[in-house]
This record gives structure tokens, C-alpha cells and sequence, in this order.
């Protein structure tokens, strides 16, 4: 896929249980936190968009074969219920990230258990919820995610995340968050998994109406923008067997579909 008129494909997914459960939640969220998520692309997008959402309790979570093979890059937020998505549907989604799909990961989904396989760690951190100001900082002004971003983002309350987190070492660190308190934490990473791109955000516990933060939502927007896919067939990286020779066409593409 390239850069054109034609609308990148965004696919929003919630767990979409806070706002069923707890009536602040759904105060601060009445179209559901997926809503003001896909809602925050479309107003920030410096692209043409098309943004749809998925739910936890839709029909095989709204992830099936046909709707992850329409999507070009699919957002991740869970918290309470990681458990509760099916590992059918995970092998399905980690296919499609190593086939060229994007993935943005925001918040308490550094728990979720696609973020955990594709990074092959525990993914815990510190924490703590005492509604604290947090300052967001630009540490990559150059990468495109942060283009348009104030320096720092300040979001007057949030839940507290904090070193360490066990994660892979990223391929670029794009933010890094203080806090009142004084932790600090690796706050917006950016990983290359076979031919899919994966950007982790922090900021959005439910608890605060962070999704609605202009700012917040720029960062989504670019990073949807950041993780389309860079080939136009997506396939999974194959082993070739290469000879004397070498048909480096062989090394980009392969015949295997993702399934």
C-alpha cells in the first residue's frame, strides 16, 4: 500500500467493560472508549481514514479472518478481561501483524495478551493511580509520530506508570513520561515484527477522559499513519532457499498467504 488517496483502513478495538460496569466510566466515555479513540483519529488523521470498531464481545471479539484481512492497522486497549480473548483469535491477529498488519497499542493493553506474545515478555511495569500530572516528552522529534506534538503533552491526571518495563529493547524510543511523583517511564515504543509495525502508547487509563485530549489524539493519529503496511500483498516472511543465482525478489515476497 502507498500514500494516496486511498482511505487507510483503521480498525478500533475495546474491551468495552468499564463502560458497561462503572457508571464515571461511562460519564467520561458514553460512545465507549473505542468510540472516543476512533473518533480522536478521525478528527487528528492527516490522511483519509476509514476507522471502524470492534468489542471484545462481538463475535470472536469482531476479529475474524475476513474483517483482520480488510484492516491495515488495527488499535489494541484492554485491561480487565485480558483474559477473557480467545488464543484463537490472538494466533490470528499475531499472523497478521508478521504479514505486514500495523498494531497500536495503547495503555493497560502492554498487559494484553498480543502485545505480550509479539513482544515475548511479561510486559509488567510499576504503577500506581493517584490522578497525577503527567508531562509526555518528545525524545525522537524527527520520527513521524511526533510530528505536530507539543513538547511536552500535558495531561493534568493520569495513572501512574513506572520503570521498569519489562519490554524488548525498542527500536526507537518516540516519548518518555514524568511524573508528579517522580517516576518516569518509556511511554511511546516503536518494534518492527516480521513485516508488521507495533507502537506502544501509555496515556488513557479509563479513569480520566484522556482519550478526549487533542494531543493524545494527534500521537494515535500519526501512529495509525506510521503502521500502514509497507507491502501491498501481505504474506508471511518465508525461508527461501537462495543459489548462486540470487533472486532477491524471492527475499521480499512469498506465495504463502497469511491464514
Amino acid at each position: 500500500m502507498t500514500e494516496s488517496d486511498t482511505p487507510l483502513r483503521v480498525l478500533v478495538w475495546g474491551e468495552n467493560r468499564h463502560e458497561q460496569l462503572e457508571e464515571h466510566v461511562a460519564a467520561l466515555y458514553p460512545d465507549g472508549m473505542h468510540g472516543a479513540i476512533a473518533a480522536g483519529i478521525t478528527e487528528q488523521a492527516q490522511v483519509p481514514v476509514e476507522v471502524g470498531t470492534a468489542t471484545l464481545d462481538d463475535p470472536e471479539h469482531g476479529l475474524t479472518e475476513e474483517v483482520l484481512a480488510a484492516t491495515d492497522v488495527l488499535t489494541w486497549w484492554g485491561h480487565k478481561a485480558h483474559r477473557e480473548v480467545s488464543d484463537e483469535v490472538v494466533d490470528r491477529v499475531q499472523q497478521h501483524v508478521l504479514a505486514g498488519m500495523g498494531l497500536v497499542v495503547l495503555h493497560s493493553g502492554h498487559f494484553s495478551k498480543i502485545f505480550k506474545r509479539l513482544m515475548g515478555t511479561t510486559c509488567s511495569l510499576r504503577w500506581r493511580n493517584d490522578a497525577e500530572r503527567e508531562l509526555v516528552w518528545t525524545v525522537a522529534p524527527d520520527h513521524p509520530i511526533a510530528a505536530g506534538v507539543p513538547h511536552p503533552i500535558v495531561i493534568d491526571a493520569q495513572e501512574m506508570y513506572g520503570e521498569f518495563f519489562d519490554v524488548p529493547v525498542p527500536d526507537e524510543t518516540v516519548f518518555l513520561s514524568t511524573f508528579a511523583g517522580g517516576e518516569v517511564f518509556r511511554s511511546g515504543l516503536v518494534y518492527r515484527r516480521g513485516r508488521g509495525k507495533i507502537f506502544y502508547f501509555s496515556p488513557g487509563d479509563q479513569e480520566y477522559p484522556v482519550y478526549h485530549h487533542r494531543d493524545v489524539r494527534r500521537v494515535i493519529a500519526n501512529a495509525v499513519d506510521w503502521a500502514r503496511p509497507e507491502v501491498s500483498q501481505r504474506t508471511l516472511p518465508g525461508l527461501v532457499r537462495v543459489g548462486e543465482q540470487q533472486d532477491w525478489s524471492a527475499l521480499t515476497s512469498t506465495p504463502e498467504p497469511v491464514r
